[in-house]
């Protein structure tokens, strides 16, 4: 496994987490779950979509004298059917 993620998945399954959320895993990385832990790969842009909201009150609080917008533009590069 490369990545940051070999660590922490090994930490999550010594930890004996029942869950292990990540984005962009790669198709060999989920074999060294297998049986132990379930591997939650919600996406990468889904995992920054939600949380898009919580940056924009964050900030708004902490510069009140700059003007924060959302992007009307969808930079996901998948389609979903």
């Amino acid at each position: 496994m490369a990545g940051q993620e070999v660590f922490l998945l090994e930490d999550a399954i010594r930890e004996g987490a029942d869950v292990f959320l990540t984005s962009d895993f790669k198709y060999h990385q989920y074999f060294d779950a297998e049986n132990k832990i379930v591997i939650a790969d919600i996406g990468h842009f889904e995992a920054e979509i939600c949380t898009q909201e919580l940056i924009y009150d964050y900030l708004n609080k902490k510069i009140s004298t700059f003007a924060f917008h959302f992007s009307d533009v969808n930079t996901n590069p998948i389609n979903y059917l």
